[in-house]
């Protein structure tokens, strides 16, 4: 699995993997909201690796957990999702949505072997200071570069460069990012 090989998810020691992970984040799906030092202690145990003041704000779920890795400053909102049967690196500085999907599994294209059930992954890789808005859909084996943003309900199946806004499904670039954005007046 961790190599990108077809495996078998019914295999006895990657069922009790998901099942610990899905522990863990039951355990931080039932935090309350002033809890904060419960849920960083939860992340750091069922994350692969977590930066400092790593957040995650309730419901969330992963598959194994121990694939995931975030840097400083990463947050992620309420309703994320983070399949993880491959590595997925998540850079500093980085924001997730509500409801943001990222996808490290996938299944063959070709239906008879998809029917056999193997699944395999790709892994997925968002840079430093990224914003993935609510809804967006991140597919396997996507990178996303540095400074870049991802608009909400953008589905992405192609790596995105640096400092660029991407949407649409499947998404695009948009436009670049120019300086810091400010609030109109009213």
């Amino acid at each position: 699995m961790l190599s990108g090989d077809l495996y078998d998810a019914s295999d006895p020691t990657l069922v009790r993997e998901r099942e610990a992970a899905r522990e863990l984040t039951r355990r931080l799906n039932r935090t309350t909201e002033t809890e904060h030092e419960a849920r960083r202690s939860l992340v750091s145990e069922l994350f692969g690796s977590a930066g400092e003041d790593a957040y995650v704000d309730p419901p969330f779920r992963c598959d194994y957990g121990y694939n995931v890795h975030v840097g400083d400053g990463f947050y992620a909102n309420f309703d994320c999702v983070i399949l993880d049967v491959r590595r997925v690196e998540i850079g500093d500085n980085c924001l997730l949505g509500p409801g943001v999907h990222i996808y490290a599994a996938t299944h063959p294209v070709d239906a008879a072997r998809r029917i056999e059930g193997p699944e395999y992954g790709e892994p997925v890789t968002v840079g430093d200071d990224v914003w993935l808005g609510g809804r967006a859909v991140i597919n396997p084996g996507v990178s996303i570069g540095d400074g870049s943003v991802v608009a909400s309900g953008a589905v992405v199946t192609r790596d995105v460069p640096d400092g660029v806004v991407v949407g649409g499904n499947p998404a695009r670039v948009i436009r670049e990012v120019e300086g810091e954005a400010k609030p109109r007046e009213r």
